[in-house]
């Protein structure tokens, strides 16, 4: 891989573990340039349950060209149009939902491979990512959400797909697979254990870790698990927490 076609991502994989991430559920001008001033090392755009269009996340990868900021978007499966078409607007990577079996990780992959390797079809939307396919596949990461009991059945098999970069923890969906309560995704004795499971089985096969925390002090547990991609706030908790202490700031006695 040339400097060139390292992403802005792989840079602060490079640079620092872990690495913090913000989240982006609608559409906003500030919001990946205020988590780029704050310090967070990447954004997020939700394409699942955020509400996005094409036109949205290719706005804001627009936006976030010049900003020190590495870019991934999650999608609901291993769809190739989409993949395709937040690839061509500049993404850094795709986090692709629901990921269960080696079969679906492995078309998450070939979503973002040319071929003769994937079915990518060939149609960049920016002029400054280039005409190199095998650069513009390398830039590329790809992670698979574990968020489900049977992902966690087939996890050695997810694992050794190639080509993929990382295995993406979804805690919510995941507790509710195991029958537990949402707020108690981070500290249920049996989500904790599967969370863990999951980040050993890649860490053993050289594969990133992420997870999504939530909050603070949650990242900062998760941290300590050794997991390496952590997100931390969607735009929605950041605003709502930083309007709340204003507030309390100019009202408290």
């Amino acid at each position: 891989m040339t400097e060139n076609s390292r992403s802005a991502l792989h840079k602060a994989l490079d640079r620092a573990t872990p690495v913090w991430g913000g989240w982006v559920t609608g559409p906003t001008l500030l919001g990946p340039e205020e988590f780029a001033r704050a310090g967070y090392d990447y954004v997020g755009f939700d394409a699942q349950h955020g509400y996005l269009d094409d036109a949205d996340i290719a706005g804001m990868l627009r936006r976030t060209e010049h900003l020190p900021i590495g870019t991934l978007v999650r999608l609901p499966n291993a769809d190739a149009a989409p993949i395709g078409r937040v690839l061509d607007a500049g993404a850094d990577a795709v986090v692709i939902a629901m990921i269960e079996s080696a079969d679906q990780a492995a078309a998450a992959v070939a979503a973002t491979r040319y071929p003769p390797a994937g079915i990518r079809s060939f149609g960049p939307l920016r002029a400054d990512l280039g005409r190199d396919t095998a650069a513009l596949e390398s830039r590329v990461s790809v992670f698979a959400m574990i968020e489900t009991a049977a992902a966690l059945s087939g996890l050695d098999r997810i694992c050794a797909v190639d080509g993929l970069a990382g295995l993406y923890v979804g805690p919510a969906d995941l507790a509710l697979s195991l029958g537990v309560r949402v707020d108690g995704a981070t500290r249920d004795p049996a989500v904790l254990d599967a969370i863990v499971r999951i980040h050993r089985a890649a860490n053993e096969a050289g594969l990133v870790t992420g997870i999504h925390a939530g909050d603070g002090p949650t990242g900062r547990a998760m941290a300590k698990l050794g997991f390496s991609m952590i997100t931390l706030a969607a735009e929605s908790h950041a605003l709502r927490r930083g309007a709340a202490e204003h507030l309390r700031e100019a009202t408290e006695p």
